[in-house]
């Protein structure tokens, strides 16, 4: 049965308002849940963040999301960390999330090819009521670095460094972790274009070739969080 051309206009904009509902609803409860987990701004954990994240904004530096954030600090707990690898110190912001999830005693190794950026973290650490000896923070190239890391010493290995060298990254994070310990990878949805079937810069290939590789590696049980630009975490067996 055919309808007049006028009760089909009127489907196709019903449809159109229900579909711009749906998405703007999506949209709402991205941010409302990016929003969630953020501590009180007047707390120790607040402020760090807040001077940490500013410092980054000056500094041209990409710092994690609130609900990227929040996911690092949950699987810190969740997985009763006592040793954790951040490759890419930034001014502190991830550090501290993780810091606030691990055990109380345990230490955050972090990376970074830029001192004066990881002078800004040391700070942020401080201001958030970390001891020093709970941060090995680490100058140099993160290919350079992580070699010299005990084999199988580590509960959790966050990447957010040059994507160019996640694979590269991947594979230095199976040999550093533990049986049951976790890695993840920032940023995966390279601004969305992970996902656009158009022309791909090299980063992005880059990025589609690791989110194939730890969706085949046997030695993984992935899982792709939606926060952030993307979260790609990973168990090892």
């Amino acid at each position: 049965m055919r309808f007049p051309p006028e009760v089909d206009t009127v489907k196709a904009r019903d449809r159109r308002g229900q579909e711009k509902a749906i998405t703007g609803n999506r949209l709402t409860s991205w941010a409302f849940a990016e929003a969630y987990g953020a501590p009180d701004a007047d707390s120790a954990e607040g402020t760090a963040l807040g001077w940490a994240r500013e410092r980054a904004r000056e500094a041209g530096v990409r710092a994690v999301s609130p609900g990227t954030g929040d996911a690092l600090r949950l699987l810190a707990a969740v997985s009763g960390a006592r040793a954790v690898v951040e490759i890419g110190t930034g001014t502190g912001v991830s550090g501290i999330h993780l810091l606030t999830g691990m055990r109380p005693e345990a230490v955050l190794t972090t990376v970074d090819i830029e001192p004066e950026r990881q002078q800004f973290a040391r700070q942020a650490f401080r201001l958030a009521g970390f001891a020093a000896n709970r941060t090995r923070i680490i100058p140099g190239h993160a290919l350079d670095v992580l070699p010299r890391l005990t084999d199988g010493g580590y509960d959790l290995v966050f990447c957010d460094g040059d994507r160019l060298e996640y694979l590269e990254c991947l594979a230095e994070s199976l040999r550093l972790l533990r049986p049951g310990g976790l890695v993840c990878f920032a940023g995966v949805f390279g601004g969305g274009r992970t996902v656009d079937s158009a022309a791909a810069p090299t980063e992005v290939r880059r990025l589609r070739e690791l989110l194939r590789a730890v969706r085949e590696s046997s030695q993984l049980a992935p899982a792709l969080l939606p926060v952030g630009d993307g979260l790609l975490c990973a168990a090892r067996s």
